[in-house]
């Protein structure tokens, strides 16, 4: 609020879905009536668009960058992870790289959910010794996440366990393969934003998305609508 602009005449929101219409409308009254741009990977449905922005010309890009492939889904049941685990050691051991995802930084008293503090200590001794392996969340110092991520980028890390954090601003070339666990537990929007961290390259990327065993056949249904689009438009519209 204490910014003040001479003479502001173009305003761009990028991951504009993270803005509310209040934000939108107090950064353009800094200027008069200044053209506005805003951007976002994970699209809003058409009938929502026309109704919160009507004022706005709404353009898509639908094709992928050249030379980059669409991201490979799987679903895979709690109980399977064996097998979620032998596809990753595959991927690493062609020389690519892996996300593992949580839902909660720690154990939750409240929740029956894996959290990425626990599992990054089960995946780096028991599943994967051999390999490196970093673990990165909103707690670590901000020191330590530009370590590991420059590590990460750098392809001296092959397993990052995180939490949605990696959700916006992480572009890894060599990330081939994400594992979400819990995936009912975000939304569609989310792991379509989380899937988007791998396939930056020209390898062919996976997302597994690994489900409770008691979802329900609604649940199911929804991450079935992220496993068969990569469509950010169509999974708006499903969402």
């Amino acid at each position: 609020e204490a910014v003040h602009y001479k003479k502001l005449g173009l305003v761009i929101v990028d991951e504009q879905h993270r803005f509310g219409v209040r934000q939108r409308r107090s950064l353009l009254a800094k200027g008069d009536h200044p053209d506005l741009l805003l951007m976002t990977a994970t699209p809003i449905p058409r009938t929502l668009a026309l109704s919160a922005f009507g004022d706005l010309e709404l353009s898509e890009i639908r094709t992928l960058p050249r030379g980059r492939k669409s991201v490979i889904t799987h679903l895979a049941r709690q109980g399977n992870e064996a097998k979620v685990y032998q596809r990753v050691r595959q991927e690493v051991a062609k020389g690519g790289q892996a996300y593992f995802v949580y839902p909660l930084i720690e154990e939750s008293q409240a929740l029956d959910l894996k959290d990425a503090e626990r599992m990054y200590d089960t995946l780096k001794r028991k599943v994967f010794p051999d390999l490196h392996l970093e673990l990165i969340h909103s707690r670590i110092p901000e020191e330590e996440k530009i370590r590991i991520m420059a590590e990460f980028v750098a392809g001296q890390v092959d397993i990052l366990v995180a939490t949605s954090i990696l959700e916006v601003g992480v572009d890894v070339a060599g990330a081939s393969c994400i594992v979400i666990e819990h995936a009912e537990r975000f939304g569609l929007s989310n792991l379509h934003q989380l899937r988007g961290r791998v396939g930056r390259g020209q390898r062919q990327s996976y997302a597994f998305l690994v489900y409770s065993t008691n979802l329900t056949d609604t649940g199911i249904a929804r991450l079935k609508a992220i496993m068969n689009s990569n469509d950010g438009f169509v999974i708006a519209e499903q969402d």
